[in-house]
């Protein structure tokens, strides 16, 4: 740790840590809470980054296959961990050619994402295993609140000049606020990414305050863009500054970028959450986005959390997917799991 002085907020230290709540079970409807103490960020500390700016790559890559080759997840536990994957989704569409109509059938499979004989080959009727939230452009944003209104699942709206970032900062903000007036209560932001190529932190750092400030009481999901950052040291130190400006959720990429989520770069921003928890004792969620379309790619990103951060980061208040096609493939798996069988795509209900 450096020993240079720190702007810390006052009475902020490494000791102090935040209780997790009692939790409901995934997805029990509830009101519209996200049930995790806020982080409230602090000063931008150009020490504490610099404590934190070396990564060791080939060391992240042996990590993570080490991870992914022994962690087997078979049978009854794969099909429970499957679940676990759709709980912890955010359900996205975020095409140019996406309707009212597209996003009430993605609402409508969000509250019913099974067929039925699956529900009932697996017996959890009586359970209610949702997306957390779904995804989409400002427009849509009002339609997927009337839709889903009353099931307990949040909406998220990307904003901020989607995907690229690079629109005046109060144009960026009057969208946040329009999607917020809207009804979203998640909000995905992308920052410019020239500000971390040129390592101005201090600029990014007030951009991230105010759009916190502009979300209001909804939750601030930060994408950083990693396939463009270049770096693994980039995709730490943004990551840090996201979380010091008050980010609720640091998230890897648009999903729009040549390069998306990848586990090494995933490794490097969840060791970043976990730097911050001991540094302040706040928790941070993570949400890793764009490419993850298959049940397997699930599984290793869980095995991830469950091993890097541990039990609690398996909890939609704390970790989502960025996905669209997943939730399919999902579906194909557990009907495999029931049937021995594989089934077309066309045979489950399309978001």
């Amino acid at each position: 740790m450096s020993n240079t002085i720190r702007e810390a907020e006052p009475g902020t230290s490494a000791s102090k840590v935040t209780p997790l709540p009692a939790r409901a079970a995934a997805n029990t409807p509830v009101p519209l809470d996200h049930r995790i103490a806020r982080n409230p960020g602090m000063k931008l500390d150009l020490g504490f980054m610099e404590s934190v700016r070396s990564v060791n790559r080939s060391a992240l890559e042996r990590r993570v296959a080490s991870l992914t080759k022994r962690r087997s997840i078979k049978a009854d536990n794969q099909a429970a961990w499957l679940l676990r994957a759709v709980a912890c989704m955010d359900l996205t569409t975020l095409n140019s050619n996406d309707t009212e109509e597209r996003v009430r059938r993605l609402c409508a499979k969000a509250i019913n994402p099974f067929r039925r004989d699956i529900v009932e080959g697996l017996g959890i009727a009586g359970e209610t295993i949702r997306p957390a939230a779904v995804c989409v452009y400002h427009p849509f944003v009002a339609t997927a609140v009337d839709a889903v209104r009353g099931t307990g699942i949040h909406v998220a709206a990307v904003s901020t000049a989607f995907p690229h970032g690079l629109a005046p900062l109060s144009t960026r903000l009057q969208e946040i606020e329009a999607s917020v007036r809207d009804g979203a209560d998640e909000i995905d932001v992308v920052i410019p990414r020239g500000l971390v190529f040129g390592a101005k932190w201090r600029e990014l750092y007030n951009e991230i305050v105010s759009m916190r400030a502009a979300c209001g009481d909804a939750h601030l999901k930060v994408i950083l863009g990693t396939g463009d950052l270049a770096t693994l040291r980039n995709v730490m130190l943004a990551s840090m500054v996201a979380m010091m400006a008050g980010a609720d959720f640091i998230k890897t990429s648009t999903g729009k970028e040549s390069v998306n989520a990848t586990l090494p770069v995933g490794l490097a921003m969840v060791r970043a959450i976990r730097a911050y928890f001991e540094e302040t004792g706040y928790l941070i969620g993570f949400k890793p986005a764009g490419g993850i379309s298959t049940a397997k790619a699930s599984l290793d990103w869980l095995v991830l959390m469950k091993e890097e951060l541990g039990r609690p980061w398996l909890e939609p208040e704390l970790f989502r997917f960025g996905a669209s096609s997943l939730l399919t493939d999902i579906e194909r798996q557990l009907e495999h799991h029931l049937t021995g069988h594989y089934s077309a795509n066309h045979r489950h209900a399309m978001a």
